[in-house]
């Protein structure tokens, strides 16, 4: 996951999206607001709890359960919140497996590690940030510092030996969050990494995957609305997660593109660019309502 930016124009920011919604709700309404938001910061910190440990236990010990636990905590997260993930298509089949994805909040991470066993790959900052460093370390992030260029080699080999174990590894390859109304120029810099895994792999596959925030409070949610879901710009994190929890209702479409096959003959820069143009198909459909 990166820092958001990029999203093309000042951020409207959540609030000012749910004003546009309708008045001002009654002082009963809000009280019962802030009981919900309560509970469900408790539930969630009690989930974080037990989970930490847990998972803890299982990446020193190796065991099966340290790709197991993360999608189970997320799907939990994502109930807790109000969040309901429709998936189209499904993860490719063939390992070693590399997955493009777009990208537009904090949201993502519990969505797309939600789907199934995997990692995914974020600048070294996102380790500190709160809430998100944690989600990203629950789900086996492996954190590139890009002040080390020197770096880059070990983090390319750390991807391969991941996707060489049969773990998909998850890129959003924008390299920053946008407003989720467009897709941006997906970058190539770390499809590289793919280079080191054909040393024993003949063939990587490489799959798009397009996220979509489609609906709040069960209607579309149009441009204005999505700053409800979609984390960009100079957006502060705290009061967007805030809000997110207290209003929650939120329905994001989830689809896997079909997959591309990469060896060590293909040009990654021509593949990173099939990949965005199918991303950037598939969300508008998303958004636009249609199959």
């Amino acid at each position: 996951m990166s820092q958001p930016g990029g999203g093309g124009g000042p951020a409207p920011g959540p609030a000012a999206a749910l004003d546009a919604l309708g008045p001002e709700r009654p002082a009963v309404s809000r009280i019962l607001d802030r009981l919900r938001l309560g509970g469900v910061l408790g539930l969630v910190g009690l989930a974080t709890v037990v989970g930490i440990p847990l998972q803890w236990a299982s990446l020193k010990l190796g065991l099966p359960t340290r790709r197991t636990i993360p999608a189970t905590y997320h799907r939990l997260l994502l109930r807790l919140i109000g969040v309901k993930v429709s998936v189209r298509g499904a993860p490719a089949a063939g390992r070693p497996l590399l997955i493009l994805s777009n990208h537009a909040s904090w949201l993502d991470i519990p969505v797309v590690g939600s789907l199934t066993p995997l990692f995914f790959v974020a600048k070294s900052e996102v380790a500190g940030w709160p809430v998100i460093g944690l989600l990203a370390r629950f789900q086996r992030t492996v954190f590139v510092d890009r002040q080390r260029r020197h770096a880059t080699g070990d983090v390319n080999r750390e991807i391969a030996h991941r996707l060489q174990q049969g773990d998909p590894v998850v890129l959003f390859a924008e390299g920053t969050s946008s407003d989720g109304n467009r897709v941006l120029p997906f970058r190539t810099a770390l499809v590289g990494a793919v280079r080191e895994v054909f040393s024993t792999s003949e063939e990587v596959t490489v799959q798009p995957l397009s996220v979509a925030y489609v609906r709040l409070q069960g209607l579309p949610m149009g441009r204005l609305h999505r700053a409800v879901a979609a984390w960009y710009g100079d957006m502060d994190l705290a009061p967007h997660l805030l809000d997110v929890l207290r209003h929650g209702a939120i329905d994001v479409e989830v689809t896997f593109g079909p997959p591309v096959p990469l060896d060590a003959a293909h040009d990654r820069k021509s593949v990173t660019r099939l990949a965005e143009q199918t991303v950037r198909s598939l969300s508008a459909r998303a958004l636009a309502g249609r199959e």
